[in-house]
């Protein structure tokens, strides 16, 4: 889910006002359920949700004075079920007033992530199975997954590892290898 929002989240734990990325699920035994749930081919009531608010960190997300913020949650592969409201709830249940920043949003299902790019089969953003295996086939075998045969491109995406679920890793690991190869620097 996309949100356009007239204020920052307005966050019970001020810290969390201070992060870019927040993971909502309670206690881990609630977070450890809704992922069971999941597991079992179910819809989670609440369902552990990550969200991002970039505009905090970057004012190009959003016209002066707004913000923005995308989550989303886990269910159950090639799912339609709108979770539209169980996510609202998740975020106003921590971030109560939530809900009264919202100015516009925008949802996707996994059935609609898959119609937009047929590689997300399923609604898997992750391009398949972030096995071990997989770490250095793809896109191609290769000692160095972020460096692709054509040269000066590079990639970066949850299909790189360390894998989905990690952000932000797998682009800074790109970004070290551009850097090692295009300019020498070795950090």
């Amino acid at each position: 889910m996309d949100f356009a929002l007239s204020d920052p989240i307005p966050w019970k734990a001020k810290d969390c006002g201070l992060a870019g990325s927040i993971h909502l699920g309670g206690n881990f035994d609630d977070i450890a359920e809704s992922e069971r749930e999941i597991q079992r081919g179910e819809i989670s009531k609440k369902p552990f949700v990550l969200l991002a608010q970039n505009s905090l960190f970057d004012a190009t997300r959003a016209p002066a004075g707004k913000h923005t913020a995308w989550a989303y949650c886990h269910v159950p592969n090639g799912s339609a079920f709108d979770m539209t409201e169980r996510i609202e709830n998740q975020i106003e249940r921590f971030a109560p007033g939530f809900r009264d920043c919202i100015l516009a949003k925008n949802k996707r299902s996994p059935a609609d992530l898959e119609n937009h790019n047929a590689n997300y089969i399923g609604g898997d953003i992750s391009g398949g199975a972030n096995i071990l295996s997989q770490l250095f086939t793809r896109p191609v075998v290769s000692l160095n997954p972020y460096s692709i045969p054509a040269k000066g491109l590079y990639i970066c995406s949850s299909s790189t590892p360390p894998g989905g679920g990690v952000h932000g890793m797998c682009g800074y690991y790109a970004a070290k290898t551009v850097l090692a190869k295009e300019f020498g620097k070795h950090f």
